[in-house]
């Protein structure tokens, strides 16, 4: 979900019930979050709206770790991007449930467990509790080692999908928080360049706001193919959006455009 993602493992909550480890979860995800809230006031309706949600419930019932786990399904069943057999890439994947999902499309009749036809590595800054048949690394995907960890776990294949859930840690200053977020989506935009398919697809998360026009433009001068997409699944109020790459205008990354300065 993010570079400096917030800790909602199930491991955290086992042995409660899941209403009540819900709610133990946003209040811990409340305590680590840097950007203020107005009052204590608009935290409760916050929380009781996340626990009465749709998607909250149908991924408990379903047995997906996030409910996030339909964003990155519902912009899959639209453009159909993995399939059976795809070597596919999940930047910023704790909790795990783009991973569980990738894991299930990639599976015969969408098992959680047993025979995989793919392979699917996930890299995040936060520990990811284990998926069978998912390799996790746990790292910072800004730091040349952790990159070159990745390279090893690829071990020559070439990519097909790469989907990137990271987000930074928001400090409320929407100039410093675009440049955050713009660094994040160039990373990923970089290692889709250099490691995708000439017909791959590169899915990223970003907000509206500052810096926005230009990632979309990064993103139309890198692909042939470009979507802007908000799932169902993403809450109303919120600023979040997907953007979907499909085909590279240059299959060996080089000359590779920038962001402009924020």
């Amino acid at each position: 979900m993010s570079a400096a993602r917030l800790d909602v493992t199930p491991a955290a909550v086992r042995g409660v019930s899941w209403r009540s480890a819900t709610a133990a979860i946003v209040e811990r995800q409340y305590r680590h979050m840097k950007v203020k809230t107005q009052s204590k006031k608009v935290n409760k309706a916050w929380l009781n709206d996340h626990v009465n949600d749709t998607y909250v419930k149908l991924a408990q019932k379903e047995g997906y770790r996030a409910r996030a786990a339909y964003k990155l399904k519902e912009i899959d069943e639209q453009l159909g991007l993995i399939k059976p057999g795809y070597t596919v890439v999940d930047l910023g994947s704790t909790p795990g449930a783009w991973s569980q999902y990738l894991r299930r499309r990639m599976s015969p009749a969408g098992a959680a467990a047993g025979q995989l036809n793919g392979v699917i590595i996930a890299l995040d800054i936060l520990p990811m509790e284990p998926i069978e048949g998912v390799t996790y690394l746990n790292g910072d995907f800004r730091e040349p080692e952790v990159l070159e960890r990745l390279e090893q776990a690829l071990d020559g294949r070439v990519v097909d999908v790469v989907v990137s859930d990271m987000a930074p840690n928001l400090s409320g200053i929407e100039s410093a928080d675009a440049a955050r977020i713009a660094h994040l989506v160039e990373l990923a935009v970089d290692f889709a360049c250099n490691h995708l398919k000439p017909e791959g697809s590169l899915v990223v998360k970003l907000f509206h706001g500052s810096g926005y026009s230009d990632l979309v433009t990064l993103f139309k001068q890198t692909f042939k193919v470009v979507k802007p997409l908000k799932p169902k699944a993403s809450r109303d109020k919120s600023s979040e959006t997907f953007l979907v790459g499909m085909g590279l205008k240059k299959a060996d990354g080089a000359g590779l455009p920038q962001v402009k300065n924020l």
